[in-house]
């Protein structure tokens, strides 16, 4: 098929498109149109996994044409190892949240017509080989993240969504400036990004530093790296529980992405300068993170902040420059996204029942709520780096990936690890262990619907942590090819 990647990244919006004609009180036709076009998105995304080439580290299901000839611009579309889990991962997350999603009940067709727009961008992000694009997906990623905290959020939720908006409309103005400065250096003027990484050769050292800061403030406000993370507690904490899955599962790989796409890519000198900067924002990251995480009371909070230490681990894998440390982040991603994703859910269910997140309020839930339990439990220890769960092999990858470059600052993220299983392990003894709490006697089970949500993230948790070649072997040829293709530089 041709233009898979367009079908896969259009779909939502002809979805989108179609909950604007159906009348605002037909909340089931709303649900069915949607959920329809996220599944279609999501089946052809693993057709486009059937059709990949593992062997090969060239771009392939390239879809080309002219958009504004007159200034360069293409409609350029491609994957590679590295696009393609985000791609997957984004179509799965963004079913399973719409699932969830079926409860809203406040304003249902705005909701889901701004998902679905939301979907569209985060596709057309990492499907997006040319540069204006790129650009406009994530540009285009911004507006529904804005309305859906904004309208649908707690009780800070105006502040939280302007806050979110302001933090990446001012990354992405740099962003623009280097897009820009790239396209009149090249000799023609490009924005194919194929075309732009090569030719860094001819780029002084000086311009592609300045630009590598230029891109660097956009991809890392979205990463979030240090110092650059505060929007991200209060964004997740107001968000519903679906768009905050949606939020830590792809919206932060858009920043590692562009990092590896991007600034690794095309201003090689730029990362290679800028490397003992990162591990230390690495550092700062895991360790820092996995504190504050330890320091909340509010489960929905606690597990935000242990996204900006599980990003540091990322971090880490990058500062590496090595085939395993790049490995283990697009691996961590992947993981991130399933996990997290996963406890934004399960917490989500908790507070739909008790109105409450505060740990301190439960206890004894265990025997109350077998299935949640488990659901929960799992999920924590694959948060933690239990072996044997997915968290663990992307760790693991960065952690030996970085340690042959920054042996000291690789050595002392250990502590983030150590951290992190002490306010998961905390977690669990307050809500689930112990006494229970007669307050919650009456508290049902999971419902089928937020099972069906849980269990296809919980489920690849364990297989992807169990057997994690698949994965690694989608990935692997592109990663080696990156690597070996700017040995000369990293030397």
């Amino acid at each position: 098929m041709t233009n898979l990647l367009t079908l896969i990244t259009f779909v939502p919006l002809f979805g989108a498109l179609a909950i604007l004609a159906v009348p605002k009180e037909k909340t089931k036709a709303i649900h069915a149109i949607g959920l329809i076009a996220a599944a279609i998105s999501f089946v052809l995304s693993l057709l486009a996994l059937g059709q990949f080439d593992k062997a090969s580290s060239a771009m392939q299901l390239v879809e080309k044409a002219a958009w504004i000839p007159s200034f360069g611009v293409n409609y350029h579309l491609g994957i590679d190892g590295l696009s393609l889990p985000m791609v997957l991962l984004t179509t799965l997350l963004t079913l399973v949240s719409l699932i969830f999603s079926m409860s809203v009940e406040n304003r249902v067709k705005e909701y889901w017509f701004w998902f679905l727009v939301l979907d569209v961008g985060m596709l057309g992000v990492f499907v997006s080989l040319d540069f204006f694009l790129f650009y406009v997906f994530w540009e285009l990623t911004l507006v529904p993240m804005y309305f859906l905290i904004g309208i649908w959020g707690g009780p800070k939720k105006e502040f939280a969504a302007i806050k979110f908006f302001l933090y990446t409309l001012f990354g992405s103005v740099f962003m623009l400036l280097g897009i820009l400065a790239l396209y009149f250096t090249s000799t023609p003027h490009t924005f194919d990004i194929t075309e732009l990484m090569k030719l860094h050769p001819g780029w002084s050292e000086s311009f592609q530093i300045t630009l590598f800061i230029a891109f660097y403030l956009g991809f890392a406000i979205k990463v979030p790296a240090f110092p650059f993370h505060t929007w991200l507690p209060l964004a997740h904490v107001e968000a519903p529980t679906a768009v905050s899955v949606i939020l830590a599962g792809v919206l932060l790989k858009m920043g590692g992405y562009g990092l590896l796409r991007v600034s690794y890519s095309v201003l090689p000198l730029g990362f290679k300068w800028f490397l003992p900067i990162l591990i230390v924002i690495a550092f700062i990251n895991i360790v820092y993170g996995a504190l504050c995480a330890m320091a909340q009371t509010d489960m929905k909070k606690m597990v935000a902040y242990s996204s900006v230490n599980h990003m540091g681990y990322c971090l880490l894998g990058l500062a590496g420059v090595t085939a395993t440390g790049f490995n283990g982040a697009v691996m961590q991603m992947v993981a991130h996204g399933l996990v997290t994703g996963a406890l934004f859910l399960l917490v989500g269910v908790i507070y739909d029942r008790a109105h409450t997140r505060d740990m301190s309020a439960f206890g004894g839930l265990g025997a109350k709520l077998p299935i949640y339990t488990a659901l929960m439990t799992v999920t924590v220890f694959a948060s933690l780096g239990l072996p044997g769960l997915a968290g663990f092999v992307g760790e693991f990858l960065c952690f030996l990936g970085a340690f042959q470059r920054f042996k000291l600052f690789t050595a002392l993220s250990v502590l983030g690890i150590l951290v992190t299983a002490a306010f998961f392990l905390r977690m669990i003894q307050k809500v689930f262990l112990g006494p229970l709490n007669q307050k919650w006697a009456n508290l049902e089970d999971m419902s089928w619907r937020e099972i069906i949500a849980v269990a296809p993230l919980t489920a690849l948790t364990v297989y992807l942590g169990v057997w994690p070649r698949p994965a690694l072997d989608l990935m692997n040829p592109t990663i080696n090819n990156m690597i070996q293709s700017l040995a000369a530089v990293f030397k």
